[in-house]
């Protein structure tokens, strides 16, 4: 997408904002990578016969590694809430991604992952 023209801008800003966006356009290439993973991850554990999509152990683990790896300025709750988003999204894209590999159950049958409570 072109940069829109800001005439009063200053030069320093302009210089700035396009570095911030570049790092923008990294940041949503590595956010796919990781969700590319993260979509690995859900294959093996599948494969392995592990039906748990979330793994709270593995989320401290790496939310301890964040946090250590945190030298500032970003908060620390404010980049924990950022990783429990990736968290969040990845579940999602396993979930998705089992969905997908399910087979069709005849008649209307009602998978394990529907409540046939009412």
């Amino acid at each position: 997408m072109a940069e829109p023209k800001r005439p009063d801008e200053p030069a320093e800003l302009r210089r700035l904002r396009r570095r911030i966006d570049a790092l923008d356009r990294r940041i949503v290439r590595l956010l796919n990578v990781r969700a590319e993973l993260a979509r690995e991850v859900g294959r093996a554990k599948t494969a392995s016969g592990r039906r748990a999509i979330r793994d709270p152990e593995r989320e401290r683990e790496v939310l301890l590694r964040v946090s250590m790896a945190n030298e500032g300025p970003t908060p620390q709750a404010d980049l924990l809430a950022i990783f429990k988003r990736l968290f969040a999204v990845a579940r999602g894209l396993e979930r998705r991604d089992r969905t997908h590999e399910r087979p069709a159950r005849p008649f209307g049958g009602v998978s394990r992952d529907e409540d046939t409570r009412s």
